[in-house]
């Protein structure tokens, strides 16, 4: 597996959480896709040709897909209130599963796939171009999700405090916006954040987890799978987990 990262900078770190690059040059290949509280915009080459630019969805469940002989992706990671203020589309309607767009979309159809960085410098300059003409934030969801991202808070009325914002008037906006309510958000990102520790094998809870058996419940809830079935990761199918790996 020949897997990159490229992280952001100033003001982008708000809404990307980073850029990716995948090549694989091996045979086909099953992959499960685990929630991480974020989405993606996945430019899809094989052997060099651009096929496909799809917009995922956010995972609230486990994704198998399947990656053949000759593929290269690049992707945007992108934090979810990208979908708001970036991308200006709402991504209920794809919840859990993706949509194909454009090739000409965000002029990416330039892009190749050996040009990572470049493919990377690029959207950065048109992202920050968007959000320099963007009328002003709410600065509300600017803190929300600055918090939810640092993966310290895991209470929604606790939030709700912080932001001086309703717990109502969050979940109607998270239902409107993203099909779901701020609570499965948080549980996805206490998730997220302990596969680092999974892979290492460090198979109990530290992320204010009530118990093991809550921790177990928890992990299988949103993996299909429990913490040692992951850490094992047979066949490297879980593909964050094999890149945690390479860290």
């Amino acid at each position: 597996m020949n897997y990159t990262e490229i992280h952001t900078d100033g003001i982008l770190t708000t809404f990307v959480k980073y850029f990716w690059r995948y090549e694989h040059s091996g045979e086909d290949v099953e992959y499960t896709i685990l929630p991480d509280g974020c989405f993606d915009l996945v430019v899809d080459f094989e052997n060099n040709v651009l096929q496909n630019i799809y917009l995922t969805g956010i995972w609230t469940k486990p994704i198998k897909t399947t990656v053949t002989k000759g593929t290269t992706l690049l992707a945007v990671r992108f934090k979810i209130i990208a979908s708001e203020y970036l991308l200006k589309i709402g991504i209920k309607l794809i919840l859990n599963s993706m949509t194909i767009l454009p090739k000409d979309y965000w002029n990416i159809d330039s892009a190749k796939s050996t040009e990572f960085e470049k493919f990377a410098y690029n959207l950065s300059k048109l992202m920050v171009s968007i959000l320099n003409h963007q009328p002003e934030i709410d600065n509300r969801k600017l803190k929300l999700f600055y918090l939810i991202y640092s993966e310290k808070y895991h209470n929604v009325n606790e939030l709700s405090e912080k932001v001086a914002w309703s717990r109502r008037q969050i979940n109607r906006y998270f239902n409107q916006q993203f099909g779901f309510p701020l609570k499965t958000l948080l549980n996805i990102v206490r998730c997220n954040a302990s596969y680092p520790n999974i892979v290492k094998g460090q198979l109990y809870p530290e992320l204010e987890y009530t118990d093991q058996a809550h921790y177990i419940k928890e992990i299988k809830k949103y993996t299909d799978n429990s913490p040692k079935q992951l850490y094992k990761n047979e066949n490297d199918r879980f593909l964050q987990l094999s890149a945690f790996e390479l860290d």
